[in-house]
């Protein structure tokens, strides 16, 4: 039907654009005269042309109707799925994967590269160019590799053994788009293609004629930090066939199922279990390959399905009622059609395609984590294994130390209706673990990373408002993971601090821990709980005891009292190291609950302000022997981490927002590109990208958790976000372009605005928002304390 509609207004526009060009031709028919050879006194129609002039004629015509179906082709709306580049980050350290899934899939169907190491955490990496499979689960973004579950490679001309079997393929015979991957195996003449449901991987591969076409199921199949420790495979009839892996690795217990359907019966199964050959129809051990053979003609399909689940077989074959039918063509689109419904929740204009494409690329991959854990039957493994039902959906790979910052904030605006399921997935853990997770991964407490950021996160929900779980339990669980004696909080409660001689990482663990105790303080106010407010706002205030007036930076401090020395604020090492990834200049500026508490700390009036100029204008060298993670380097700012997304944010709270405007408006430009190696650190579960997207609506949460958005330098002309099924708020940016990076003014719902930060509750009201900008500073707007986000410190 749509194509009919094309095809009609094309028909229309030709239609205006003939009436158009015949009228040209009587006014200045005087040009075509000697053609057509008509006196000048008599009227021109087209019944008096000669034969040449009739050709000309209608050659004019054919010219109309082109420029009309070009005009048609460029007025056809694009959908949003056709901005996004899912190899954004798939270079580089972005460690991003291109393989196709669902929003929050449990499939992650994505290529493995024979190659390994930190670079290739997704399994994936751009620079590569051979593939060694295809398995179902992958990370997006993080800094250790792990998964890569139920690995399959298709091939022709090798007999069924146990040796790697590994292709060439070119980038220019691969694509991908939301939903889907596909790529050349050269070695095989073997076309790829994947799709997935939110439990079940698609696989098409079309075979080039062969006696010996295989796929093989390599379940030892191992990548990076992950083992298999335990495996099985087992054929149920020549189409069907089950079996599960189970591995550790950075997550120490991982369990996965899986069921497999084919198109077409199997002509021959053959085994292998620990690498000998078995002749039975099913195998188990720590290594377990299975080859299913066929005879293939030329061009023939082989289509495949394979449902997962976290729990059991069973629920595993359920998986594979998600796919009706072989009709994989009907799958992709409907796998289009729900990432084209997700994208459609911010509907941007922008003076380039280049922005809306870095823009929709960086929104795709916020809804990437964390992923659904949960079987169609409301299973999954819990901890040590025990198999445990939900009636609600259960979600895992929370990388809370990056993604508190704005990646979490972000889905409360995008993703409303899934928070609660989130709080409940929290507290489910809660439940089995007695403590709030750090990073979860397949349901495993990794203990990867500082503080304890699903504080924040639950916090921001409760202040929110956002109902559906148990606020009560909540708190209780927030208070049970700040009181634990395990992670240095025993240190931190007695001290203070956490002392440089008896906990590495203890600066950067003592600002997260203030800041995660200023979160519980807020909700404590909110359920009127007076005693806790007061003990945890003391706990807020503890980054005090950690900073140094004469350099101006938070500093190392041992447990009698003195200051460590040397002190190098260039230095950054990987273990002994007191800041957490990086040096103090880049922690410094962490104290978001309370900047102008830090103001007040420095002994000049100015004294923060002129750290924060320094802190970009500094050299950028390095000393000690850092981590990898310190990239995308503007002076000492390092915005290739998490720890520095916040700081160019930090000269709103001081009357300076103009500065806010260009260094932001700096990064959004230089440090995201439409290319593999568009990132300039690791993409870590959508928070790297969903700065950009914070940062190109024109705001960001400094204080994730405070709902105050604070105002930048919008990238976009206009955007339209969805915050309810019947709201929209609508940002409009007058005068935008390169030059034009400053705001001038603010008007919500037409009324003037002073403040230099929105807030949640406004925004998700519904309305609009003018922003006008300009190409110098104007001094008059933001520079008022008034004007200024919240602090702890304005309370007290």
């Amino acid at each position: 039907m749509d194509r009919i509609k094309f095809y009609y207004m094309s028909l229309f526009i030709f239609i205006d654009q003939l009436k158009v060009q015949f009228a040209l031709v009587q006014q200045f028919r005087f040009v075509f005269n000697p053609l057509v050879n008509i006196p000048m006194n008599k009227s021109f129609t087209p019944f008096r042309i000669s034969m040449v002039s009739s050709r000309l004629f209608i050659a004019l015509l054919y010219v109309v109707f082109c420029a009309s179906f070009a005009t048609a082709q460029s007025n056809k709306q694009k959908k949003l799925t056709e901005y996004v580049n899912v190899f954004v980050g798939t270079g580089g350290h972005g460690h991003t994967y291109p393989g196709a899934t669902l929003p929050f899939g449990m499939v992650q169907l994505s290529p493995d590269n024979v190659n390994e190491g930190w670079d290739w955490s997704s399994g994936y990496n751009y620079s590569d160019s051979t593939i060694a499979g295809f398995s179902h689960t992958h990370l997006s973004g993080t800094g250790i590799g792990d998964l890569c579950d139920i690995s399959v490679m298709p091939s022709v001309g090798i007999k069924p053994d146990t040796s790697a079997i590994t292709s060439l393929f070119s980038h220019q015979k691969e694509k991908a788009s939301p939903g889907f991957y596909s790529v050349h195996l050269r070695d095989f003449n073997i076309d790829a293609s994947f799709t997935t449901t939110e439990r079940s991987g698609f696989h098409k591969y079309v075979f080039p004629a062969s006696s010996d076409a295989m796929l093989r199921f390599d379940l030892g199949f191992r990548k990076n930090w992950d083992w298999t420790n335990d495996c099985f495979f087992k054929q149920i009839n020549d189409t069907t066939f089950i079996g599960y892996r189970h591995s550790s690795g950075w997550a120490p217990d991982q369990k996965i199922y899986f069921a497999i359907k084919l198109s077409k019966p199997v002509k021959q199964l053959t085994l292998f279990q620990n690498k000998k050959q078995i002749a039975f129809t099913e195998a188990r051990g720590v290594d377990v390959k299975a080859c299913l053979q066929f005879n293939t003609v030329n061009g023939e399909n082989i289509l495949m399905k394979v449902g997962l689940s976290t729990a059991n077989t069973e629920g595993a074959l359920q998986s594979l009622d998600e796919i009706k039918g072989w009709n994989f063509d009907a799958v992709k689109q409907k796998a289009e059609d729900i990432w084209e419904k997700e994208l459609s929740k911010i509907a941007i204009k922008a003076n380039a395609d280049s922005t809306k494409v870095i823009f929709y690329s960086a929104l795709y991959h916020t809804f990437l984590a964390p992923t659904l854990f949960t079987d169609l039957n409301g299973n999954y493994r819990g901890k040590n294994g025990k198999i445990q039902t939900s009636d609600k959906p259960i979600f895992t790979t929370h990388s809370l130390w990056d993604t508190f910052r704005a990646a979490n904030p972000l889905l409360t605006i995008t993703q409303p209706k899934m928070i609660p399921d989130i709080m409940n997935s929290f507290l489910k853990f809660y439940d089995q673990y007695g403590l709030l997770p750090v990073w979860d991964l397949h349901f495993n407490e990794t203990n990867t990373m500082t503080g304890y950021h699903a504080i924040p996160v639950i916090a921001d929900a409760i202040l929110k408002d956002i109902k559906g779980f148990d606020v009560q339990k909540a708190y209780e669980a927030m208070k049970a993971s700040s009181m634990q004696n395990t992670r240095a909080t025993d240190l931190y409660r007695n001290y203070g601090y956490i002392p440089h001689d008896k906990q590495h990482e203890n600066v950067t663990i003592t600002l997260e821990y203030a800041y995660d105790d200023w979160c519980i303080a807020q909700v404590a106010k909110k359920l009127n709980k007076p005693e806790d407010v007061a003990y945890y706002i003391k706990r807020a205030n503890f980054y005090r005891n950690l900073f140094e007036p004469i350099t101006g930076f938070f500093r190392p401090r041992l447990s009698d009292g003195t200051w460590a020395t040397p002190f190098d604020p260039l230095r950054s090492e990987f273990q002994t190291n007191p800041y957490t990834e990086g040096n103090a200049w880049q922690h410094t500026f962490f104290v978001p609950h309370d900047v102008k508490g830090l103001k007040d700390l420095y002994p000049e009036k100015d004294g923060l302000l002129k750290k924060l100029d320094s802190l970009f204008s500094i050299d950028s060298k390095l000393t000690g022997t850092p981590v990898g993670d310190i990239t995308g380097l503007i002076g000492q700012y390092a915005h290739g981490n998490e720890p520095s997304h916040h700081i160019a944010y930090l000269y709103n709270y001081l009357g300076e927002p103009w500065k806010t405007a260009n260094m932001v408006r700096r990064i959004t430009t230089e440090q995201y590109q439409n290319s593999p190696q568009g990132l300039s650190g690791n993409e870590d579960c959508g928070q790297m990208s969903a700065w950009y997207v914070f940062s190109a609506l024109g705001f960001y949460p400094v204080n994730p958790a405070s709902g105050e958005y604070v105002f930048g330098c919008p990238m976009i002309n206009e955007a339209i976000i969805k915050v309810a099924d019947d709201k929209k708020f609508t940002i409009k940016v007058a005068n935008n372009s390169a030059s034009n990076k400053y705001i001038q003014s603010v008007r919500i719902n037409g009324k003037a605005y002073s403040k230099t930060f929105i807030n949640h509750a406004t925004l998700m009201k519904g309305g609009t928002m003018k922003i006008i900008m300009g190409s110098n500073p104007n001094s008059k707007w933001g520079v008022n304390i008034d004007s200024f986000p919240s602090s702890m410190s304005d309370k007290n």
